[in-house]
């Protein structure tokens, strides 16, 4: 049995369909990234999931207990939110004590003046406490548990948000973009300590971004969703080098990838020069319209000159590679190459070049987005794709 499950979760907001049937399953202490573009419902679902908004359909499960029609107060789950939403009158150690002390007081034993002489209220308290202290310095900011969220940079904040969220012990975790507010050298840091607080906390984790290199880097498995729908749950590799439909390949991956749009062939192949996919009669018909696709990291310049000509426009240099911005002269198309140093040197806007693939790194996606898988290459003896 999963850990956490999510089955056909449908919403909408006046007439608007912002989750389109999404089902999901997390194992046991998985970490899912769930990626897409601004508006896909990555929010909405994850609010869901938190009890913060009701779902039209569908049915959310914890191990054996259903969460559907429970209110947010009554689920074991634990959110860390954008802002952080961290209470500003109070100190960091207050604001961690905030889960523990509505879950183990009773509400008289809350109240200022009779509190302390309820049974039990005294030793309740030293045990929260005694837990705020512990998970403060699990996170290294025991030093901070006396100042207030005004008191404490960007980090320092998103760690005390983490800690209240960690020291309720829930069944599972939801983030939605706790790092957006953070400097990107900060960034890059903030993910480390959030997997390794997602290992020692042992649950889901269900982590919202717009941010592919977080989703990438982060995750056990990788969960797309363009409009309102999951167009693909896997493994960050997989997701990458094995996309099941073009708008997954076209959000993942940085610079984006390159398509250009192409038919059929009577003999049912398609591809780019000499280099053509065999694809099966079931799936597309000749003459179709197609996609290939293909990432820049596998577009290379060719120095015999063969290949599809095409004019520099732009060159990025960053370091450890090159990105080249070409348009092909032929269709006017835009294609990107990620080269290295060596293999962009000499390379100037206006340059004219000619462009190379590797043939087996080639997708092809039919008219409506979906992955077409090749039969066959049908020269297999070539070791370039020449374009022209």
């Amino acid at each position: 049995m999963s850990a956490l499950s999510l089955r056909n979760i449908e919403k909408s907001f006046g007439g608007n369909a912002i989750l389109k049937g999404v089902s999901l399953d997390a194992e046991p202490g998985e970490f899912i990234a769930l990626v897409g573009p601004s508006g896909c419902g990555k929010s909405t679902l994850l609010r869901i999931l938190a009890g913060l908004e009701t779902a039209d359909s569908g049915t959310i499960t914890v191990g054996d207990q259903d969460l559907t029609k429970l209110q947010a107060a009554a689920r074991n789950v634990a959110m860390v939110f954008q802002s952080y939403a961290l209470y500003p009158h109070l100190t960091a150690a207050q604001n961690i004590a905030v889960p523990l002390v509505m879950r183990r007081l009773t509400r008289a034993q809350r109240l200022p003046l009779l509190g302390p002489l309820m049974p039990g209220q005294r030793q309740a308290i030293a045990d929260i406490k005694r837990d705020v202290r512990d998970m403060a310095v699990s996170l290294k900011i025991d030093h901070l548990l006396d100042r207030k969220p005004g008191q404490m940079s960007g980090g320092q904040r998103q760690r005390v948000a983490l800690g209240r969220a960690m020291v309720r012990r829930p069944a599972v975790f939801l983030m939605d973009e706790p790092l957006s507010n953070l400097d990107a050298n900060l960034r890059v840091h903030a993910r480390g300590e959030i997997v390794e607080m997602h290992r020692r906390a042992g649950v889901p984790t269900v982590y919202v971004t717009h941010d592919q290199a977080e989703a990438l880097s982060m995750a056990d498995r990788v969960a797309v969703m363009i409009g309102g729908s999951l167009l693909q749950l896997a493994a960050p590799a997989v997701i990458y080098d094995d996309p099941q439909h073009v708008e997954v390949a076209k959000f993942v991956g940085q610079p984006r990838i390159n398509l250009i749009s192409q038919q059929v062939a009577a003999d049912g192949t398609v591809g780019l020069g000499e280099a053509r996919c065999g694809l099966s009669r079931i799936d597309v018909a000749v003459g179709s319209e197609v996609t290939l696709g293909i990432r820049p990291e596998f577009v290379s310049v060719s120095r015999e000159g063969r290949g599809l000509p095409a004019l520099v426009e732009r060159v990025e240099f960053l370091g450890s590679e090159i990105i080249v911005y070409s348009r092909l002269e032929q269709s006017g198309d835009t294609m990107i190459a990620k080269l290295t140093p060596a293999e962009g040197a000499g390379l100037s806007t206006g340059k004219r070049i000619h462009l190379a693939a590797a043939p087996e790194r080639l997708f092809v996606f039919a008219e409506d987005g979906r992955r077409l898988r090749s039969t066959s290459l049908i020269d297999s003896d070539v070791r370039e794709l020449a374009y022209g």
